[in-house]
């Protein structure tokens, strides 16, 4: 495994850490929703929320939460979209963005970054 999935791999557990703290409860990771990679699945309450895991080591043009530009987003709502068709009813699409500082990590969660 190189560097970049390791960084990768701790981010997501980083994120997943972050959310179940944050009352989530993590139903799946790394799975496959209408063709698309989904780094996190969980819900919250009665909703099934798609979460996007963004780590990057320097916050240099816009930083994680930038990285999910349109055609990731078009990806991330043909990913909600098929559980939509599943009938899971409420389904959102959020963005934990991870970053490297200076004394540690910055986390942000960006509840509903992608209009579903």
């Amino acid at each position: 495994m190189g560097l970049a999935a390791t960084h990768g791999r701790a981010a997501e557990d980083l994120a997943v850490a972050y959310l179940e703290l944050a009352g989530f409860h993590v139903l799946e990771r790394n799975l496959r929703l209408g063709g698309v990679e989904v780094d996190v699945l969980a819900a919250e309450g009665r909703d099934h929320v798609v979460v996007e895991v963004k780590y990057r080591a320097r916050a240099d043009y816009g930083g994680s939460a930038a990285a999910v530009d349109a055609a990731k987003r078009a990806r991330l709502l043909r990913a909600a979209a098929a559980l939509v068709a599943r009938g899971q009813g409420g389904v959102r699409i959020d963005v934990v963005a991870i970053e490297r500082v200076e004394d540690g990590v910055d986390v942000r969660h960006y509840r509903g970054a992608v209009e579903a």
